[in-house]
């Protein structure tokens, strides 16, 4: 079995692209922090995601760079050829459902500005009232 789920931070915002039928791409990294941390080691992994169709239409419409996400998916791996004749190797997260976790400002306590959407007295977004027609998970 093939299943992943994982909760990180968009380390920039998701890069679009449109297929020529018109589907939905959404590619992006998320860092993720390492349970256990040594010292002089990385603290956190950063995870290449990729999304489809309605989950990618909604990463778009709602997620942006220090954005907290929850990932269901499963892990791809492929390679390809570089014009030098060398092979790379990669591996990518296909995401099957996404949800809210939080934004990155709702867990500090200074007043930067919020996301759009964002209430300032409890740091929790606002999510339309039709939001369940949009999401791409049930």
């Amino acid at each position: 079995m093939n299943k992943v789920l994982l909760m990180g931070r968009f380390t920039k915002d998701p890069d679009i692209k449109y297929t020529n039928s018109g589907m939905t791409i959404a590619s992006f990294t998320i860092a993720v922090d390492r349970k256990f941390k040594k010292e002089g080691s990385p603290t956190a992994d950063f995870i290449n995601c990729k999304a489809f169709s309605k989950t990618a239409e909604f990463v778009e419409k709602y997620f942006k760079k220090g954005m907290r996400i929850g990932i269901e998916g499963q892990i791809q791996t492929g390679s390809y050829q570089k014009e030098d004749g060398t092979k790379v190797y990669t591996t990518e997260v296909v995401c099957d459902g996404v949800e809210f976790v939080e934004s990155k400002s709702a867990g500090s306590n200074d007043q930067r500005e919020k996301p759009e959407g964002a209430v300032q007295s409890d740091d929790f977004m606002n999510i339309p009232d039709n939001i369940a027609e949009e999401l791409p998970f049930n």
